[in-house]
């Protein structure tokens, strides 16, 4: 309420049961809405939902036939998230929204996108397809949101981010989102962003994680695994494996030994990726065996422990792993598996 939000946002608001504002809400609302540029460093988990939701639906509550807001999210679990979250704030809003990703028939996207819309939440490379398509015009929008950028420029999408933010129009407020800031979004923040406010929250992200290292053979690691999974007090646990055919094996082998497993991996089609995720959110599931790629977005408040089964190839690549545990101000546990000749890429790995 101190926010000064309107009355039909607020509500909806407290009809979801929040109360207090997180840090990045705290800060990040108020600089919004006096309609600045801003660059958050914040960790997935920490509200930034609402962040730049709020104070976006704030800005475009009156609708009207046009787009005029977008937010592009690097996975189709993120934007779908994302799109839900929206959807639930703007409730007692007479505006439209919609979510756009790949992977997805288009039919479903273009019928909503042409009765108009005033909120798209989207991939990069969809909302690409669109705009080439003539089926999403960007030439009204107020805001763009940048969320979790620098898992969009891993994921090889700098071009696409490049060119929604070409057909902006001049006056229009634009919102960056990174857990980590690698040189490239430096670059896009620097060119395109106007005056940016860079908001002071979580420059570290995993200090509420507790993290430790297993000293464990290539070949002992399905054995340390299941060894750690039954003697471990937890809940539900994300594995992290380097390949997607690791990833299936490890699933299925845990299933031997008596261990509920599932795997999420980029053979997985649309419809099974939904179905393992809606299988996670009711516990039915209580270990889920992951590639990098296949988890980005994964937004799942009771997973309390992540563990790599293999070191990943990057301190940033770790620092997103272990973030899907330790999510909305929650604690969180990180184990990771180091092969003897892995101790100095560890070493690297920590002082970084």
């Amino acid at each position: 309420n101190e926010f000064g939000l309107d009355d039909k946002i607020s509500e909806a608001v407290e009809s979801l049961g929040f109360e207090t504002a997180t840090p990045i809400q705290d800060i990040s609302i108020p600089v919004l809405l006096e309609g600045k540029d801003v660059i958050g460093r914040a960790r997935t988990g920490s509200g930034k939902t609402a962040a730049f939701g709020l104070p976006m639906l704030e800005k475009v509550k009156d609708g009207g036939p046009n787009v005029r807001a977008l937010v592009l999210a690097p996975t189709r679990e993120l934007a779908i998230q994302v799109g839900e979250a929206v959807k639930s704030f703007s409730k007692n809003l007479k505006i439209r929204t919609t979510t756009i990703y790949g992977g997805a028939p288009y039919g479903p996207q273009l019928k909503a996108l042409r009765k108009g819309v005033t909120v798209v939440v989207g991939t990069p490379g969809r909302v690409i397809d669109h705009m080439k398509k003539g089926t999403l015009d960007l030439s009204s929008l107020d805001m763009l949101v940048l969320d979790e950028a620098d898992e969009m420029l891993r994921m090889g999408f700098i071009e696409a981010i490049e060119e929604v933010l070409e057909a902006l129009p001049a006056d229009r407020q634009i919102a960056l989102f990174s857990a980590t800031m690698p040189k490239a979004i430096e670059r896009i923040a620097k060119k395109f962003l106007v005056d940016p406010v860079i908001l002071p929250v979580e420059d570290d992200g995993v200090e509420h994680i507790d993290q430790c290292y297993l000293r464990v053979p290539q070949k002992k690691k399905l054995a340390a695994l299941t060894r750690v999974l039954m003697g471990t007090a937890r809940g539900t646990t994300m594995v992290f494996a380097r390949t997607r055919l690791g990833c299936a094996e490890v699933a299925t082998e845990l299933g031997k030994r008596g261990i509920t497993a599932d795997a999420i991996h980029g053979d997985l089609n649309q419809a099974a990726r939904e179905r393992v995720i809606a299988r996670l959110k009711n516990k039915d599931v209580r270990v889920l065996v992951a590639t990098d790629v296949a988890a980005r977005g994964i937004d799942i408040r009771h997973i309390t422990h992540v563990i790599n089964l293999d070191l990943p190839g990057d301190t940033e690549s770790y620092v997103h792993r272990i973030g899907r545990t330790g999510r909305a101000g929650a604690k969180g546990a990180a184990i990771t598996f180091v092969t003897p000749g892995e101790r100095r890429r560890l070493n690297t790995m920590q002082k970084t």
